[in-house]
């Protein structure tokens, strides 16, 4: 594809209005998807960039390598169970995670918003020191910029994290196969609706906190234990139904999964209703799925029990229409599981 006019052919979008859909709806959903698959995909494709994972894999010297970078632009900057700063380190130490790598390095771009009070600075730096430390990483290089008032929320975050691959294992969405199991690493929902809660002024009984958590030792302990794991991802932006449609999609499998067995808490699931939410979409910065050989599946599921009780096998990936996700409902009916077509929770990433 070399030319504007073969991208509008195969694009769903006309590309005079991408700058328009993009200010009405943000980035999510489909539309992000279109953008990657249609558009920055096509210019930039190569096959590491063309593997559609967390992160690339690299040969050097004789070492593989993960290599990822991630923004962070939440709104607020502090909400109950993180703020910011921890995002940013997990989100990017996650995402090397999800490669089958040991995160090591990182990279720290600060876009600060003139007028931002310092103490409020601190209080994010400080944040992404401790992170960094639990996560057994060092943030090693890095930029600060200042935009004018009003125009940064704030704080903008970008993190670059490197990770070593000490293994052979080419943990991807292509290695995924027909029979394999799906694991889920905990509950879900629980992230996104922190933050709704704070931007909202909801008050629960109980505080709901989000899940932010590196997630290093139970990749870690699946791999050690010899499970045969084809593929991670962490649930993020457009949640377990977003990362399963994703994955599907490059596995060029259909995977099923059971609603009941999907754990989400009584207060998140009360919460969704009441903000007319699926938490099947809600976003997740401590979750992940794992596609596992069968053979493995109660294996794995009791590595990841031990950190997270309410870990869980959900489903399988299945022959059939590549791409097609379904879920098998608690009454046994089943229905189709799609990305959404628009934007559910802005800025909680």
């Amino acid at each position: 594809m070399d030319t504007v006019s073969d991208f509008t052919l195969c694009c769903p979008i006309p590309i005079s209005q991408y700058p328009q859909v993009l200010l009405a709806h943000g980035s999510g959903g489909k539309l992000m998807h279109h953008l990657i698959e249609k558009m920055i995909g096509p210019a930039f494709s190569n096959p590491l960039l063309d593997a559609r994972h967390d992160g690339a894999v690299l040969q050097f010297d004789g070492l593989r390598l993960a290599f990822t970078t991630d923004s962070y632009v939440v709104r607020p900057l502090f909400f109950p169970g993180g703020d910011i700063g921890k995002l940013a380190v997990n989100g990017t130490v996650n995402d090397l995670a999800m490669c089958g790598a040991r995160p090591v390095f990182l990279s720290l771009g600060l876009i600060l918003e003139e007028g931002l009070p310092m103490d409020i600075l601190w209080q994010v730096i400080r944040s992404m020191k401790l992170a960094a430390d639990a996560a057994g990483v060092q943030i090693v290089t890095g930029d600060t910029k200042v935009v004018d008032r009003g125009k940064g929320d704030g704080i903008f975050i970008n993190t670059a994290g490197i990770g070593v691959i000490a293994h052979e294992r080419v943990i991807a969405p292509q290695s995924v196969r027909p029979g394999d199991a799906l694991l889920l690493s905990g509950d879900i929902g629980r992230h996104g609706i922190a933050i709704m809660a704070v931007r909202e002024g909801i008050e629960f009984e109980s505080a709901i906190e989000s899940d932010s958590a590196p997630l290093v030792e139970p990749v870690s302990r699946l791999l050690d234990e010899g499970v045969e794991v084809r593929c991670l991802r962490d649930l993020t932006r457009g949640g377990l139904a977003s990362a399963l449609v994703e994955i599907a999609e490059a596995a060029g499998v259909r995977v099923n999964i059971d609603e009941a067995s999907i754990p989400v808490r009584g207060d998140v699931q009360g919460a969704c209703e009441m903000l007319g939410l699926d938490p099947l979409y809600v976003a997740n910065e401590g979750r992940f799925v794992a596609f596992v050989a069968r053979q493995d599946a109660q294996r794995a599921l009791a590595i990841l029990q031990a950190f997270e009780p309410q870990a869980s096998l959900i489903g399988e990936a299945l022959d059939g229409p590549a791409g097609r996700v379904t879920m098998t409902s608690r009454i046994g009916a089943s229905r189709i599981v799609d990305m959404l077509s628009g934007e559910q929770l802005p800025r909680i990433c």
